[in-house]
């Protein structure tokens, strides 16, 4: 039965078929290409993402909104495109009606890539690291909504923990007020996206696949609502010292307060100063926790998969 929302979706014929036949299928969000990373590396980043959960047994399913259409699936065009266009919004919840509406191109954040693949019928996305409560939020009341999404759309996030930017222990403490489920996989403590191991345990530690793909059949069977968070460490070898990134927020945040940028604009400018202050070692440890995340969720999906 037709759903309202499908006469928004143009849905790749494989990721369609994959979706059809049960397979495993993973989302992938395109804000990380028109606003995380500078080209050509958001272009090489993006196809080494789909590439990775081909290797890991899913169908990959990049989502992304073009000339007011929802693209759950993209071709090689769209996806170069997405990595040159500049005037491509980046698109949450609140944006997302607008944007259809008027016709125009969105890149879609952790929320809106949430709803869109959840509307597409896919369970599964990996990303780089998860929005949340930012520093200073007591004053600016600055929190992400992709703690809301994840309180209300059934969806496993697999990102490399929430954004080292941000206040970590402040979103940990809002999503368990929220009801998330949070994972740290293969580890005690959740990870801080940059670097393997934040100062807070992981309310959950789940050690493969398997185990992950069992919680969320258990979870989904009980019409528990909301997502859940598999926080996945980035691999030591592409990891960076804690004092060195640390040292580089610090003074992003600095720069940030100095200019008064805030909202949308407030995350890609705090990236873009972290790599310039980190001479790019941070844009190279972006990309590897990504690439590690894409192999997580393909993991988990295929597993989840062969449940059924």
């Amino acid at each position: 039965m037709s759903k309202p929302w499908d006469k928004y979706l143009d849905i790749l014929p494989e990721t369609r078929q994959a979706l059809e036949q049960g397979k495993a299928v993973v989302a992938l969000e395109s804000t990380i290409i028109s606003h995380g990373m500078p080209y050509p590396d958001n272009l090489e980043c993006a196809a080494n993402c789909e590439k990775i959960v081909r290797e890991h047994g899913a169908i990959p399913a990049t989502i992304a909104i073009l000339k007011g259409r929802v693209k759950i699936g993209v071709t090689w065009e769209e996806l170069e495109y997405l990595a040159n266009a500049k005037d491509v919004v980046k698109c949450s919840r609140r944006d997302l009606a607008a944007i259809l509406a008027q016709g125009q191109d969105g890149a879609t954040t952790v929320a809106a890539t949430m709803i869109l693949a959840d509307r597409a019928g896919i369970r599964f996305f990996a990303t780089g690291g998860v929005g949340g409560v930012h520093r200073g939020a007591e004053n600016s009341m600055d929190i992400s909504a992709d703690l809301t999404e994840l309180q209300t759309t059934g969806v496993c996030v697999v990102s490399a923990g929430i954004k080292s930017i941000l206040d970590i222990g402040r979103t940990l403490e809002y999503l368990e007020t929220l009801g998330v489920p949070v994972a740290a996989f293969g580890q005690d403590k959740f990870p801080a996206f940059y670097t393997p191991d934040s100062e807070f345990d992981a309310p959950l530690r789940l050690d493969t696949p398997e185990a992950v793909a069992r919680m969320l059949k258990v979870k989904w069977d009980f019409a528990l609502q909301g997502g859940v968070i598999i926080g996945n460490p980035i691999d030591g070898k592409y990891a960076m010292p804690s004092e060195k990134i640390n040292g580089a927020i610090e003074e992003a945040l600095r720069r940030a307060d100095v200019k008064r940028i805030t909202g949308k604009a407030i995350t890609p400018f705090l990236l873009d100063t972290v790599k310039e202050l980190t001479g790019g070692e941070s844009l190279e440890a972006n990309k590897h926790l990504v690439y590690g995340n894409a192999a997580l969720a393909a993991d988990i999906a295929a597993a989840f998969a062969a449940l059924k």
